[in-house]
């Protein structure tokens, strides 16, 4: 079992940055992709970063490419999403999602596709 726990959010005024990290315990010892993924208040859950395990491979939704950077720290567990020039539509709870691959370059971008969830960080942009 892996264990995912978010943190890093909180309250920003448009146009300023946040950093959210996901912390990953358990079996750590195992190879996997890692995605960011979000909902915003009364909508769906979407798509917004993915990292393969070798960190050579990474995707971004339209909505937030150049201003979110995903990266990964294999070494200490951790993955991070940068989050710069908010808006207040990347208002949302921002969830750490894992999947187990035997390939380094596997990068999915569907919620089905991953295993293991955080509980969420709440991010809130305000004007």
């Amino acid at each position: 079992q892996l264990q995912l726990v978010e943190s890093g959010g909180g309250l920003v005024q448009a146009g300023g940055s946040l950093r959210l990290s996901c912390a990953a315990s358990g079996r750590t010892s195992s190879n996997y992709a890692m995605g960011w993924f979000r909902r915003p208040p009364g909508k769906a859950r979407e798509f917004v970063a993915v990292i393969s395990w070798s960190g050579g491979n990474t995707n971004y939704a339209d909505s937030v490419k150049g201003r979110f950077t995903i990266s990964r720290d294999n070494a200490n567990n951790m993955v991070y999403l940068q989050m710069n020039s908010l808006k207040p539509e990347d208002t949302a709870v921002y969830y750490c999602a894992a999947v187990r691959t035997y390939s380094r370059d596997y990068a999915p971008h569907q919620p089905p596709q991953y295993d293991y969830w955080g509980q969420g960080t709440q991010v809130t942009v305000s004007s």
